[in-house]
């Protein structure tokens, strides 16, 4: 598929709809079980491209190359995992998997004894990779750069022959994520936890093998909210969301109810109603929560209800540079977005004709995800290349079909 028109539903939408597995859950524990060498492979997996990319490359055996395409989580992690995994290998990605710095994460690794090497331009893959013995025991790093970078760090410790301590300098950002890890690696064995505010400590010792169940993702839970919000009349029911779930975007649940979603838990799941919204503006800090801010960024336009949103310096080194990516395609549903210091976006009602064309996704499928449920506001809504949700969302288009949406191929 090339390009799709998205039109709403001709009916109220009742649905129940059943999510994919946390795509950072599934990540995390593949390399974790994997560093454990443990028996039991974790259960219902993710089907995304990220995680079956991942399941491909701990596989692969000594002096492989091995491609993780788009997959920027895949590329992190398996930095970290290949560092201390006996062999030599290349791992590489997309032409612009190439354009996204690791420079941060391979020097913090050389730092602790890592044998990684550029097989191109400094500061990016591919890398050439040589596993060895790490035996440096503490470590100094920024705050403010990618929590997977600390995540990667993180999980390899426990192998590290003195353990690791990890102490962080200035403001933390996307610190659920660091926590999701932690409690990760506590589920299989791991000695690791907060020593102080900004300080992190994990002991030496082996992963224990033992059999672990993946929750249902969250992050994608955020476009239903998105379409219950935007829709006349909504009730969606998304089965296997946990209440007390351990990642970071389940507050997804408590910002939507601002904006007049309902959330109704049950034992096996949660279901969305349609409401009034709370507020008439919308200010937050999305610095815990970076995936949420595209589809909040459309809500709040397509509702009317003026926004600041800060936190979102992360956004500038995803799949695409989600800030630039989002003012020049929000024009196209006729919204001026503003943005100030590469870290906050923000309307105060300013419109605009809209500028013809499709929606473009810059091989990013948040966008994709994000701007779909803008045909219930907006007529005549195009997307080019929507194949991009396979990254964490491979069944979305055929979910938004099940909610009564209609998708035709152009």
């Amino acid at each position: 598929m090339t390009r799709i028109k998205v039109s709403a539903p001709a009916h109220p939408i009742d649905c129940k709809i059943l999510l994919p597995s946390s795509k950072s859950i599934s990540n995390r524990a593949l390399i974790i079980n994997a560093l454990g060498k443990g028996t039991y492979q974790p259960e219902n997996l993710s089907e995304c491209d990220d995680t079956q990319v991942m399941v491909r490359a701990l596989q692969a055996g000594p002096d492989e190359t091995i491609d993780i395409m788009a997959a920027g989580t895949a590329m992190r992690f398996l930095t970290a995992y290949l560092s201390v995994t006996p062999g030599k290998r290349i791992i590489t990605g997309t032409q612009r998997m190439q354009q996204r710095p690791i420079q941060v994460l391979v020097n913090a690794l050389r730092e602790l004894g890592a044998d990684i090497n550029y097989t191109a331009n400094e500061g990016y893959p591919p890398l050439e990779i040589t596993g060895s013995s790490l035996d440096k025991e503490s470590i100094s790093l920024p705050g403010n750069i990618s929590s997977q970078y600390i995540s990667a760090l993180l999980m390899i410790a426990p192998t590290l022959t003195h353990g690791l301590t990890i102490q962080l300098t200035g403001d933390i950002i996307s610190r659920p994520y660091i926590q999701l890890t932690l409690q990760l690696m506590k589920d299989f064995g791991a000695d690791a936890r907060w020593t102080k505010e900004n300080e992190l400590r994990v002991e030496p010792q082996l992963y224990k093998s033992i059999p672990y169940y993946i929750e249902s993702d969250w992050s994608a839970a955020s476009y239903w909210y998105q379409i219950a919000a935007l829709a006349p009349e909504a009730t969606i029911t998304l089965p296997k969301l946990l209440a007390n779930s351990y990642q970071g975007d389940s507050k997804v649940a408590e910002l939507f109810g601002w904006l007049g979603v309902e959330t109704s838990y049950q034992e096996d799941g949660v279901t969305l109603t349609k409401g009034t919204p709370k507020v008439e503006y919308m200010e937050y800090d999305f610095i815990n929560q970076p995936d949420l801010a595209q589809t909040f960024v459309v809500t709040c336009a397509l509702l009317g209800i003026p926004f600041r949103f800060a936190g979102l310096q992360s956004l500038k080194i995803k799949e695409t540079d989600r800030i630039v990516a989002l003012i020049k395609e929000m024009r196209k549903l006729g919204f001026v977005i503003k943005d100030s210091e590469n870290s906050i976006l923000s309307w105060e009602g300013e419109r605009c004709t809209r500028e013809e064309g499709a929606i473009d996704t810059y091989e990013d499928h948040r966008m994709a995800m994000a701007f779909a449920p803008a045909s219930l506001k907006i007529s005549d809504l195009f997307i080019n290349n929507p194949q991009v949700v396979s990254k964490s969302y491979p069944r979305y288009w055929e979910n938004l079909q099940t909610a009564g949406f209609i998708i035709k191929e152009e």
